[in-house]
């Protein structure tokens, strides 16, 4: 269960993922050089997954899908624009085959080139446009407040209900392949239930962090002292727990956290719970995160460590790596329309974010997938 920040009572509305009201942009990393071997198109999509996508493009054009460099993948249900790349001996097929694409909701938008493929993860971020339905205008001015401070504070960087597939549990089988009860021989499908389950520690962790850090808000330093060493079993002093709650921000930084500059930099552990990090963390220059467990990577410390521990699976064998536990939305921005009663937001997430997870915090309950909310 995804929890969240935020004590109010959930808002309901309507949101549907479709190409009318779902629109995503992709942001680059960096600026194409306009020189190279790699031919880099920006890529308009409707109604197709990016691996949909990809398979089109190559019949059409007669390419291998291991020629095509992408940086993520894009919403299905949704309008997307995305850059991928291409070997540029390919800009004549390109060329003769636009009318083609676009009958099968591919459009290329423009040319580029550039001296590197692209690859997973070459980008900043993405740009989204979502518009809720049926937004009564006595929840406009709570959501206008948990707007403003969604601007300032940020939100979970939960993963979004997309990332467990149609039914929400295709991490089971994730974890059933790590057991050994389980073989899949393809190997990229095997890959991703692996990831898959990985993300759902991640869920679990975070909600175990945001519920720690709700004791520490609602409660005084004793009590809160008393319920974290029921619930939490943690051994930790009275003082420590105050200067915790003294931190500015909701989510508190622990001896052992990991950090990270943000939304760039390096990765780095809290030697201990100081205010320096926690003013660090609120003006937005660093932020903690969470462990993706796996095969090389070094485990946070000390109390952190506590905490992270019942949502390690030593059995993974996979590629670890962290991933921010808190994310910051940038140009948010919103336009309500009283006489259809629909709100229309627009920001940006940086890449690996779901904007589904920010429409959560708004409405302060979790998002299955599908219409209402």
């Amino acid at each position: 269960m995804r929890l969240y920040p935020h004590s109010f009572s959930p808002i309901s509305f309507h949101f549907a993922q479709s190409p009318r009201d779902f629109i995503v942009q992709e942001i680059p990393l960096y600026e194409w050089s306009d020189q190279g071997e790699h031919l880099i198109l920006q890529i308009r999509k409707k109604g197709l997954s990016t691996q949909e996508m990809i398979k089109i493009l190559c019949q059409v054009i007669g390419c291998k899908t291991k020629e095509v460099g992408y940086a993520g993948l894009k919403d299905k249900n949704a309008l997307t624009t995305q850059y991928i790349s291409l070997p540029y001996s390919l800009y004549a097929k390109v060329i003769a085959s636009q009318d083609t694409l676009a009958s099968k909701n591919i459009k290329i938008l423009s040319f580029a080139r550039h001296h590197n493929k692209i690859r997973i993860g070459h980008l900043k971020g993405n740009a989204f446009f979502i518009r809720l339905k049926k937004v009564m205008p006595h929840d406009l001015c709570k959501l206008e407040s948990i707007m403003q401070k969604i601007s300032i504070e940020g939100i979970p960087n939960y993963f979004g209900f997309q990332r467990f597939g149609k039914f929400g549990d295709n991490f089971l089988e994730g974890k059933q392949i790590i057991d050994g009860s389980k073989k899949i021989r393809d190997r990229q499908l095997s890959e991703f239930l692996i990831s898959s389950y990985q993300s759902h520690l991640f869920n679990q962790w975070l909600a175990h962090r945001i519920k720690l850090c709700k004791i520490l808000q609602a409660f005084s330093p004793k009590d809160a002292h008393m319920a974290l060493g029921d619930q939490f079993h943690l051994t930790i002093s009275a003082q420590e727990i105050k200067l915790l709650a003294q931190q500015p921000h909701f989510f508190k930084i622990f001896q052992g956290d990991a950090l990270h500059h943000y939304p760039y930099g390096k990765l780095f552990f809290a030697q201990d719970a100081n205010m320096q990090d926690a003013q660090r963390f609120i003006q937005k220059d660093i932020s903690p995160c969470g462990l993706l467990y796996g095969k090389k990577t070094t485990l946070p410390t000390d109390l952190a460590l506590h905490l992270q521990m019942p949502f390690i699976d030593p059995k993974i064998g996979a590629i670890g790596s962290y991933r921010f536990a808190w994310v910051f939305p940038q140009k948010l921005k919103y336009h309500y329309i009283p006489q259809k009663a629909h709100l229309e937001l627009s920001f940006e997430l940086p890449k690996g974010s779901y904007a589904t997870i920010l429409l959560e915090a708004l409405c302060n309950h979790e998002i299955k997938g599908g219409d209402d909310v």
